[in-house]
């Protein structure tokens, strides 16, 4: 297992983008989403771009790096309740032009219930953990989330790129709904076979939630492998400051001590026991949620991604407002 080493800005300088780049909605000809070959998560491509529009992010973010380290180090320090359980409200900003992409409200509550069961850890192939990771498995987070309200939004846009215009309404979207207080999550077509995107802490509360592909979003009969829920359960991973699990590079550090140093993504589904070519970690944790497999093989955190989560909600971490009574 590695260790949680460097300044978050040496993460920085040294990660590589998700996979796709934006292009312009206007070159988009299809009405629906491209199915994607393999999971695709925009996050870090984003997160590069706030990073170079905004000089005073990348401190933001190292203090609340050297925040999370404290916190790892002693977990009882500064939070409100110890063993409480923080209840997230979700507000959904369906943006739709087509009748497919305004998706129904069964659709949106299987996506709260997938949540709900992925960060208590009682999704049924839990169970499926393998021995080795037994004894890192995250267990009950103690968060949870409940839907506040759904915002339906028409829009001409045939699709959108990770420029944040569906949270906008200049940009054929709708802006968050008290983003410091609510987790807002936009569903709508991306174009480049983007799954989803998040903003991790720290940046600007006008742009801050979740995006996830209409037809990857909940539940559904469409959309396979995409269509369990999981695309969500990764990003508000990352929303919680969670990394990829290769750490966006060839055996990079997602600053997170109990998971192993990965090759690199995973994609599909495959069989307990891959091997890394990384020093020290010959097994990877491949059904890790904050890997690139199928919905079907991602169903744990572990305990180290638990604590960093946690993190975020304590006195002083980067989400305490959704902490508030």
């Amino acid at each position: 297992m590695k260790k949680i080493i460097g300044l978050f800005s040496c993460s920085i300088l040294f990660a590589i983008g998700c996979t796709k780049t934006s292009i312009n909605e206007d070159t988009v000809a299809a009405e629906n989403a491209l199915p994607a070959t393999h999971r695709s998560c925009a996050s870090q491509d984003v997160l590069e771009a706030q990073l170079k529009a905004d000089p005073t992010l990348a401190s933001r973010m190292e203090a609340i790096e050297s925040f999370t380290a404290r916190f790892q180090q002693n977990q009882t320090a500064g939070r409100l309740i110890a063993g409480g359980i923080i209840e997230i409200p979700v507000v959904v900003n369906v943006v739709y032009k087509t009748a497919a992409q305004n998706i129904s409200a069964a659709q949106i509550a299987s996506q709260i219930a997938v949540l709900n069961a992925d960060f208590a850890a009682t999704n049924a192939d839990v169970a499926n953990v393998p021995t080795i990771f037994q004894g890192v498995k995250a267990g009950n987070t103690n968060i949870r989330f409940v839907l506040d309200q759904v915002r339906r939004v028409p829009t001409s846009k045939t699709s959108f790129t990770t420029n944040n215009g569906m949270k906008k309404s200049s940009g054929g979207g709708i802006a968050p709904l008290s983003p410091s207080t609510k987790l807002n999550i936009w569903t709508c077509n991306m174009s480049g076979g983007i799954l989803g995107y998040a903003q991790f802490p720290g940046g600007a509360a006008a742009t801050d939630g979740v995006v996830i592909l209409y037809s990857a979003f909940g539940v559904t009969t469409a959309g396979a492998p995409y269509n369990k829920g999981r695309t969500a359960t990764h990003e508000v991973g990352h929303w919680l400051n969670l990394r990829h699990i290769w750490g966006d590079a060839t055996c990079g550090n997602d600053q997170v001590g109990d998971t192993p140093l990965h090759t690199g993504a995973n994609y599909g589904c495959p069989a307990a026991g891959v091997k890394s070519t990384c020093t020290g970690t010959p097994v990877m944790m491949t059904m890790n949620y904050m890997d690139y497999t199928n919905d079907l093989c991602m169903y744990m955190f572990s305990a180290g991604q638990k604590t960093r989560m946690n993190a975020t909600f304590a006195v002083g971490g980067p989400r305490n407002s959704f902490a508030q009574p």
